[in-house]
């Protein structure tokens, strides 16, 4: 207790001891205790104010005339709070809410796993494009669509227990592209644009540039280590992002021979070829390994892989001849030839009927992309959807008792930016996280390392003040209106939009956001007063016409749980997350062990 004292009680008894030896009130001391309410300005904590005196008048209680020594006790400063102070606290959903992520974020940091190599299995998704803002406005969505506000939604992939930040430019660009980007990710080296699988040294589109600059990527080192490999996405499988996985080409635009100059074709090999070819290019690479190729390939881009003839068309074929190789050669017949028990599918019934115990699997069930997820109803001969591609890829790889690799791309989270469309990004980004969830849901994670991550972002924006839970593909409302807000121009905006792009198009209920190009830049704003911009054919305004939208140049998120998952945190170069991924299955040492034999 802190005491401070007025007048000591000594000098009183002093200044009594004076009077008369016949003052019969000399020896009649009264005191009185008043409590001090906290947050006084004597004591900010309370405490007690003793007042004592000598009662002269003899009426048994203490006069203000009387009082001749005062006394404060001042509480200590309080160290909790009790039960009714923390009522409005407790009782409070923001609050609760609060304390139960605090406690889960402690259960997860006691269960680290500190040491390496301890992920038998480890999955990278990469939303295509997935940047902060796409993420952000998918929560809302995916809320929204489930008949909430939205805004406090989280996807699968948000609740994971470690997550931070990725750099996302190329060796010579501020603002990257997803070969650059992808290969970081895959093989723990940054390099240029437009470039696959090779080091910065290489001169795009000069194939002998490329020689002695080769990288290892994490797929083929699991796959030199023994382990089992996919590769999934809802883009060709030839396009960057998953042609980094496999491939290495000087250009990521070599996607089959017929889009390689001559000089080209002639020493180096298209990416399509590559892909059949992995397993006999990288046991060529490394003298003595023995490997059994990518068990799991699934994605679109059945154009790269069929001769230009229209005798080789598949069933859904949109062209009218739908091969694109001037080699003649048919990849698919060659595939099937390397692999006699494999499964070769390309479209929904064939993928049904893929036992789970499949050795191989080459899924090809498009052209060219595979649908927009909004879309995917209208695909002739029916797509899977990427979930349903990472179930079936895990329990077709989770045969190898030593564990697989697998890469799940979702590819067109970035084509409907690129064509300014935000209802199928966000519903893609919305699917992505459902096959978050399914891995999850189907690996255990005391030995899967999951990362979900983007390769760039766009130049999406959530802007304007609108009020909680209007339509985030809505015009703006404010905070107490019911009205759209208006812009200086006496027109109604919408939340999101973006920096630049084709701009504006009402295209109604369109699920294809493609059809969005078959239209001029929009230049200028447009009265969206009678438009309903939640329907999927709606594409957005846009500051800065451009016969397409962009990437951006900012961080994107990661997120990781399972083991290593710990190291995901901070800001990181994009090539960090290849030795995240190494640390925690220990991909180089196993495979440095099986050279070495």
């Amino acid at each position: 207790m802190n005491k401070l004292t007025v007048l000591s009680l000594a000098v009183m008894v002093a200044l009594t001891g004076c009077s008369s030896d016949d003052d019969k009130n000399s020896n009649n001391i009264l005191a009185v205790d008043n409590q001090i309410a906290v947050g006084s300005a004597q004591c900010v904590n309370g405490g007690v104010e003793t007042q004592s005196g000598v009662d002269t008048n003899t009426n048994g209680q203490l006069e203000s005339s009387e009082v001749t020594h005062t006394n404060l006790v001042c509480n200590d400063p309080a160290t909790s709070l009790t039960s009714e102070q923390l009522a409005s606290l407790s009782n409070n959903a923001w609050f609760s809410d609060a304390q139960t992520k605090l406690a889960s974020a402690q259960d997860a940091a006691s269960k680290v796993v500190t040491e390496s190599g301890k992920a038998k299995n480890v999955i990278l998704f990469v939303g295509d494009g997935m940047g902060i803002s796409t993420i952000t406005a998918a929560r809302i969505l995916a809320g929204q669509l489930q008949g909430e506000m939205g805004e406090d939604n989280q996807l699968s992939f948000e609740t994971m227990p470690y997550s931070g930040f990725v750099k996302t430019y190329n060796v010579d660009a501020q603002t990257p592209d997803s070969a650059g980007t992808m290969t970081a990710m895959a093989s723990g080296v940054k390099t240029d644009v437009g470039v696959i699988g090779i080091d910065e040294a290489v001169k795009r589109g000069n194939c002998a540039s490329g020689k002695g600059h080769e990288l290892v990527t994490s797929l083929e080192l699991a796959e030199i280590a023994g382990k089992s490999t996919g590769i999934v996405s809802t883009a060709r499988i030839t396009h960057a992002t998953p042609a980094a996985t496999y491939a290495k080409s000087a250009d990521r635009n070599w996607e089959d021979i017929s889009d390689m100059p001559a000089s080209e074709s002639a020493n180096c090999e298209d990416i399509a070829s590559q892909l059949v070819n992995f397993e006999k290019n990288l046991e060529a690479r490394f003298s003595g390994v023995d490997v059994d190729g990518i068990e799991v390939v699934m994605g679109g881009g059945r154009r790269h892989f069929l001769p230009k003839d229209a005798a080789f068309n598949s069933a859904d074929a949109v062209s009218a001849v739908e091969g694109d190789r001037t080699d003649a050669r048919n990849l698919v017949t060659e595939w099937q030839t390397t692999y006699p028990t494999g499964t070769y599918v390309m479209d929904q019934t064939g993928f049904d009927a893929i036992s789970d115990d499949a050795t191989k699997v080459f899924g090809l069930f498009n052209e060219s992309h595979m649908q927009y997820e909004a879309d995917r109803g209208n695909d002739i001969a029916g797509e899977p959807s990427l979930s349903q591609m990472t179930e079936k890829a895990i329990n077709v790889l989770d045969n190898n008792d030593k564990g697989f690799f697998l890469t799940v791309e979702s590819g067109r989270i970035d084509h409907a930016h690129h064509a300014g469309n935000a209802y199928n990004a966000l519903n893609d980004t919305i699917e992505l996280a459902n096959a978050v969830k399914v891995a999850m849901e189907n690996t255990n994670p005391e030995e899967t390392l999951i990362v979900v991550t983007a390769d760039h972002s766009h130049v999406f924006t959530i802007a304007g003040y609108p009020k909680r839970g209007n339509p985030i593909l809505g015009k703006v409302v404010g905070v107490g209106q019911t009205e759209p807000s208006l812009a200086a121009d006496d027109m109604p905006y919408t939340t999101v939009g973006y920096t630049n792009g084709g701009g504006f198009r009402d295209l109604g209920n369109e699920t294809d956001a493609d059809e969005g190009y078959n239209f001029a830049p929009v230049t200028g704003r447009v009265d969206l007063s009678n438009v309903d911009t939640t329907t999927p054919g709606f594409h957005q305004e846009a500051l800065v016409p451009l016969s397409s939208e962009t990437h951006a140049g900012e961080d994107v998120g990661v997120y990781a749980t399972g083991p290593g998952a710990h190291l995901v945190t901070g800001t990181n170069e994009q090539s960090f997350l290849f030795h995240v991924m190494d640390f925690a299955a220990d991909f180089v040492k196993a495979a440095d062990e099986k050279v070495a034999q």
